[in-house]
C-alpha cells in the first residue's frame, strides 16, 4: 500500500510544480502590476512645481521605471536644473518617456521643450514636428511650434502654424491675435493678413478688435461675414455687442445689437419715446428706457394720464430723501459737433421738495453736463412741454438723457407725483 501512494505522489509532481510556478508567475506579476500602478497614479496625481515633486517622482520612478507618466514626472522635476549632469537626466527621461509611449503627441512636445532649452534647435524642432505628424489637427502642437519659430526669429514660418493653431481652436486664436498684434506693432493690416478667412476666425478678430476698444475695426471685420455667417456667430457677436457697450462705443454697438435683433434701436432717435411699449429690464436693455427705482420711488407705466397715445410713464415718492437721483435714463448715438433739440412733455401733482427733480443730458464720453432742464414745478401742473437745446462736443458721439434732482442737502425728503410723456430728438 505505501508503494503505491508513493507512485501516485511521484506521478502528481510536475502538476505541483507547475501549479506552484504559476502561483510565484501570478504573485510576480501581481506585485509588478501593482507597482506600476502606484508609480503611474503617484506620477498622475503629482505636479512638477509641487514642494515634494521630486521626491515623489523618484519613488514612482522606481516603482514603475517603464511607465512614460514617471519618467515624464521625473524630467520635469529636472528641468530647472542647473548643473549640465541633471539637465541631460531631464532629457533622457524626456526621451525615455517617447520610446516607451512614441505615439503619443504630448511626449513628443515635452522632449522638444527640453531640447530648446538646451539650445539643440534642430532636435527641438523635429520633436515638435513629430508630434504635429501624429497630431495634425491638434492646435496645441501647432501653438508650440509657431511660437519656437518665432523665438528663431523665423517669422514666416512661425505665423503660419500660428494662423493654422488659430482656425481650430478658440483659446489659442484670441493668443494668436494677441501675439501677431505686438509682434506688428498694432498694425490692423498685418494682423488680418495671418488671420484668413475662415467665419469663425474673423469673427473672433471682431471679437478681439473690441476687447482693444477698437470699434470702427471690430465692425468691418464683422460686416464682412455674410448674414448666414453672421447667424452662425451669434453668441460672439452678443459679446462684442456687450463689450463695445460696456466701453461706450455705442456708435458701433448700436449696429451690433440691431443685426441680433435684440433691440430695434435707432441713432439720433428716442426710443419708447411716447412710452407706448413696455419697459425691459434695465440689465437686458441697451438703448431702451433704463429704470431701477430704490426704495420710496415707484416708476410704472400709467394709461390713465397721457399727453398722446395710450400712457405715459409715472413717477411717484413717498419721502424719498437720498441727494442722488439717476435711476431713469437712456442713451442715444449722436454725430459729434452736431446741433440738437430735445423736447418733452411733463405733469406734476402735488410734488413737494426744496430739490425736485430735473433731466440733465450728459456725454457719455466724458460725463460732462451738456445742459440740464429747470427743477420741475412743485405743486400740481398740467401737461407742459420743455424743450432743450444743445450741441454735442466734437469728442462725443452719443448722449444719456437721465432724471436727476436738484440738490438740497444730503437728507432732502421729495413727494409727490410727476409723469413724463412723447420724448423726441431732432437735428437742428
Amino acid at each position: 500500500m505505501s508503494e503505491q501512494i508513493e507512485t501516485i505522489n511521484s506521478r502528481r509532481l510536475p502538476a505541483r510544480l507547475a501549479l506552484v510556478g504559476a502561483i510565484i508567475f501570478a504573485l510576480a506579476f501581481g506585485w509588478f502590476a501593482i507597482r506600476w500602478q502606484i508609480g503611474s497614479m503617484m506620477a498622475e496625481m503629482t505636479s512638477p512645481t509641487a514642494g515634494n515633486a521630486r521626491a515623489i517622482a523618484e519613488t514612482a520612478h522606481s516603482l514603475a521605471p517603464s511607465n512614460p507618466m514617471t519618467n515624464w514626472l521625473l524630467a520635469s522635476t529636472e528641468t530647472a536644473a542647473t548643473t549640465n549632469g541633471q539637465i541631460e537626466n531631464s532629457i533622457e527621461h524626456f526621451a525615455q518617456a517617447v520610446r516607451l509611449a512614441p505615439n503619443n503627441f504630448r511626449w513628443w512636445l515635452e522632449l522638444g521643450r527640453a531640447y530648446e532649452q538646451t539650445n539643440r534647435s534642430d532636435a527641438a524642432e523635429k520633436a515638435y514636428l513629430r508630434a504635429i505628424e501624429l497630431a495634425p489637427e491638434y492646435a496645441f502642437p501647432r501653438w508650440q511650434l509657431g511660437n519656437f519659430y518665432l523665438r528663431q526669429n523665423r517669422t514666416d514660418e512661425a505665423f503660419s502654424q500660428l494662423k493654422k493653431a488659430a482656425s481650430n481652436n478658440w483659446t489659442y486664436r484670441q493668443q494668436v491675435f494677441s501675439i501677431a498684434w505686438d509682434f506688428f506693432e498694432q498694425d490692423p493690416a498685418q494682423l488680418e493678413q495671418i488671420t484668413g478667412d475662415l467665419p469663425a476666425v474673423r469673427a473672433g478678430l471682431a471679437r478681439f478688435y473690441a476687447a482693444r476698444e477698437r470699434a470702427e475695426d471690430s465692425l468691418r471685420i464683422w460686416n464682412t461675414l455674410s448674414e448666414e455667417e453672421k447667424r452662425e456667430n451669434q453668441d460672439v457677436a452678443k459679446i462684442i455687442a456687450q463689450a463695445l457697450y460696456e466701453k461706450r462705443f455705442y456708435r458701433s454697438a448700436i449696429q451690433f445689437i440691431n443685426q441680433l435683433g435684440i433691440e430695434n434701436a435707432k441713432p439720433e432717435t428716442i426710443q419708447n419715446g411716447s412710452f407706448e411699449e413696455p419697459i425691459g429690464k434695465s440689465g437686458e436693455t441697451y438703448f431702451g428706457w433704463k429704470i431701477a427705482p430704490p426704495e420710496k420711488m415707484d416708476v410704472k407705466l400709467d394709461p390713465t394720464q397721457k399727453r398722446e397715445g395710450n400712457r405715459s410713464l409715472r413717477v411717484s415718492f413717498s419721502g424719498y430723501s437720498s441727494p442722488h437721483l439717476s435711476d431713469i435714463y437712456q442713451n442715444i448715438v449722436t454725430e459729434p459737433g452736431k446741433k440738437y433739440r430735445l423736447s418733452f412733455w411733463l405733469k406734476t401733482e402735488n410734488l413737494k421738495s426744496a430739490g425736485t427733480p430735473l433731466l440733465e443730458i450728459v456725454n457719455t464720453g466724458d460725463d460732462k453736463i451738456i445742459t440740464a432742464s429747470k427743477p420741475f414745478p412743485t405743486g400740481t401742473s398740467d401737461w407742459q412741454e420743455i424743450r432743450l437745446d444743445f450741441t454735442m462736443p466734437e469728442n462725443g458721439e452719443s448722449v444719456s438723457l437721465r432724471t436727476t434732482r436738484a440738490y438740497c442737502g444730503d437728507a432732502c425728503p421729495i413727494v409727490g407725483t410727476f409723469w413724463y410723456d412723447d420724448f423726441k430728438i431732432s437735428r437742428q
